[in-house]
């Protein structure tokens, strides 16, 4: 007996989709915008594994029992979609339990290497610094983000109103702050305020986003510099406008904290010059180096590049990768079914 499911819009394109991953904004935002690459509105599910599961996920590929597909407010509840995305350490094990359980007929896509190996989903997705390589493992230089060029170029079109009224050359500064691998020094601060400083000076307009993990310090000492001059800087309340900074920017400026704020930078085909706050990781400086070899990032503090460049944006990439692994999948599934069904 063959398992009945919802009908996809066409028997080669995904009508269902969740995004699955632990609730990790930077995880589930690279979820959601490979989803809409895919013109898919896609349904959020978030896992919550307790410990010890949680301790040894993806090995074993164990999910807590609690969120089973058939316990009360699973995570994975049926009925299963068309494609799951997922991204994250414990989405790992939950994915391939979707796949097992759906027969085999929802399609698994997943972003970053599962460090279990690439048959681990359908289809992944890795950064070149990655090792992980495999018929099924697609690989770009930057990561996905919900930055397309549509947005970008219908941004730039239509600039709000504070924007259009700063002098140029305008340039975006994307703020990090301290994570896992960076921290943000006192010297870090005084040096990077002190080269967009020099900028402010020299006649640019600053439009300035920081984040949650900035130091209370290192936004001060900016919110005081974007005082001071016709400049802008996001007080927090509200949509970030990062999207229309980047869009209406002649040179961004972004801290080296963040994979994927560096990513969304080079979407904007804007020269990006990037600030090394203290500490680092081997596979960021493999990431900038990667990129770096295509002539689109220059270092911070230094001389203002404004050229234009091709944007580097790897989202539609790896949206055509799904659906046409998607299509593949979805044919040899319905070939099968009707091989049982004879």
């Amino acid at each position: 007996m063959t398992k009945k499911y919802p009908e996809s819009k066409t028997a080669q394109e995904p009508a269902t989709a969740w995004v699955l991953t632990d609730g990790k904004a930077g995880d589930e935002t690279q979820c959601l915008a490979v989803a809409e690459a895919l013109g898919i509105e896609a349904e959020r599910r978030r896992v919550a594994p307790r410990a010890p599961w949680s301790w040894i996920m993806p090995r074993l590929g164990l999910i807590d029992p609690r969120e089973a597909p058939l316990r009360p407010g699973s995570p994975i509840a049926p009925p299963f979609p068309d494609l799951v995305i997922a991204s994250g350490r414990r989405a790992v094990s939950y994915l391939a339990r979707v796949k097992r359980d759906s027969f085999g007929r929802t399609f698994t896509v997943l972003l970053k290497d599962p460090r279990t190996g690439a048959k681990a989903a359908d289809l992944i997705w890795v950064p070149e610094h990655d090792s992980l390589r495999g018929d099924n493992v697609i690989v770009t230089a930057s990561g996905p983000h919900r930055f397309s060029q549509a947005r970008l170029d219908a941004a730039r079109a239509a600039p709000r109103p504070e924007i259009a009224a700063l002098p140029r050359p305008r340039v975006a500064v994307l703020i990090g702050g301290d994570s896992r691998n960076h921290r943000f020094t006192e010297e870090d601060i005084a040096r990077l305020v002190a080269g967009l400083a020099q900028l402010a000076g020299d006649g640019a307009g600053l439009m300035i986003t920081a984040s949650r993990r900035t130091p209370p310090a290192l936004a001060q000492a900016l919110a005081g510099l974007a005082q001071n001059g016709p400049h802008l800087m996001w007080d927090g309340r509200g949509d970030n406008p990062m999207l229309d900074y980047l869009a209406n920017a002649d040179a961004v400026v972004v801290t080296a904290d963040s994979a994927n704020m560096v990513g969304e930078a080079l979407a904007s085909g804007r020269a990006v010059h990037v600030f090394h706050p203290s500490g680092g990781h081997r596979k960021f400086d493999a990431f900038l180096g990667a990129v770096s070899a295509r002539n689109a990032v220059h270092p911070f503090p230094g001389p203002l590049k404004v050229t234009t460049c091709e944007p580097i944006d790897s989202t539609p990439v790896i949206a055509e990768a799904i659906r046409r692994r998607f299509a593949v999948h979805r044919a040899a599934f319905a070939q099968e079914a009707t091989g049982e069904r004879t």
